[in-house]
């Protein structure tokens, strides 16, 4: 054999072994990344009653590929411990509260008909069909205790049944004095209550106030706007907003129009039936289309249409006001009338 051949074989030798080394480390790391649990709800019972068994299986959420196969639940677990039921397994996803591990769950419930100390044998759960890398839960231990019988020599005898005493009206024709006396007290109350209030009653008349126009509203709003130019602060959708909301209160003001709760299309048919010229109507037409477009669409106008809008504002409201007179009513003075 020469020195070639005698390498070839050291070469494949030592990639068997290294194969081999992975393979049961790999199988290791994957039967320590994953984390099974048996729990009793309670570890005392008597006889006959139930208990639940709770498994639980954890493993990282990156394992996507893993195969866990979970232990086959007989009618018992054991010799006298009988299962009654079993639930399908439920299975957690991660989510915002849990982004790295997935959660599997199932739950048994036995029961146990003779009484003394019962073990509860570990749960054997198989990874990727391997059945040499094997996962077990902790091993459980319930006490079961008989139910204590009555050693007592004295019978227990029937209840005696309540004694019946004839119904007398006599025994309430007290409460029925005091409740009378009440009612009468709490009504004389009343009626002089109402004879003092009337008696001192006098009637104020509180003038009041004069309304103020609707553009004068809108104009006032439409001038702070224009100060504070919230648009330079790049707070576009709250600028248009504002432009919006003050034409629209205006218009309900003065055209009784609904125009804080419909669209911008429906205001437009309504004033096909008001006096308003075309110019008027373009303008509205304008600024609050581009606002709708600015507020729904996250559109974001130039410059020259922020003054623009703010301005067509001005010119609507200008341009369909109605003058109003404004009387104001003075109020009585206190001071004495001079001599």
């Amino acid at each position: 054999m020469n020195s070639n051949a005698i390498s070839s074989i050291h070469l494949k030798f030592f990639k068997q072994i290294f194969l081999l080394f992975f393979f049961l480390t790999s199988t290791s790391l994957l039967s320590q990344q994953v984390r099974v649990e048996a729990a009793l709800d309670s570890s005392k019972m008597r006889i006959g009653e139930q208990v639940r068994v709770d498994l639980y299986v954890t493993y990282d959420a990156k394992l996507k590929d893993i195969k866990i196969q979970w232990p086959t639940i007989a009618d018992t677990l054991t010799g006298k411990i009988d299962v009654i039921s079993v639930t399908a397994i439920d299975t957690t996803f991660p989510d915002k509260s849990n982004s790295s591990k997935i959660f599997q769950h199932q739950q048994l419930t036995i029961s146990v008909y003779d009484s003394g100390f019962y073990a509860v044998p570990p749960f054997k759960f198989i990874l990727n069909n391997d059945t040499a890398n094997v996962v077990y839960t902790n091993p459980l231990f319930l006490e079961v205790h008989t139910v204590p019988t009555d050693t007592s020599a004295t019978k227990t005898k029937d209840i005696k049944p309540p004694f019946e005493e004839k119904f007398n009206w006599k025994w309430y024709l007290s409460y029925g004095y005091w409740g009378l006396g009440i009612l009468l007290a709490v009504l004389a109350v009343v009626l002089l209550t109402l004879y003092l209030n009337k008696r001192n009653r006098q009637v104020v008349v509180v003038p009041e106030k004069p309304k103020i126009p609707a553009h004068i509203t809108a104009l006032a709003s439409l001038e702070r706007i224009k100060e504070e130019a919230i648009w330079k602060e790049e707070k576009i959708k709250e600028y248009y907003s504002e432009i919006s909301d003050t034409v629209r209160q205006y218009i309900e003001e003065r055209f009784t129009v609904n125009a804080l709760e419909i669209t911008t299309d429906e205001i437009m048919l309504a004033f096909r039936t008001q006096v308003v010229d075309k110019e008027s109507k373009e303008k509205l037409q304008q600024l609050l289309t581009l606002s709708d477009l600015v507020k729904f669409a996250k559109l974001f106008p130039i410059e020259a249409e922020h003054n623009f809008t703010l301005q067509n504002a001005f010119d609507f409201v200008n341009g369909t006001k109605r003058e109003e007179e404004i009387t104001l009513v003075e109020e009585p003075s206190n001071k004495p009338a001079e001599s």
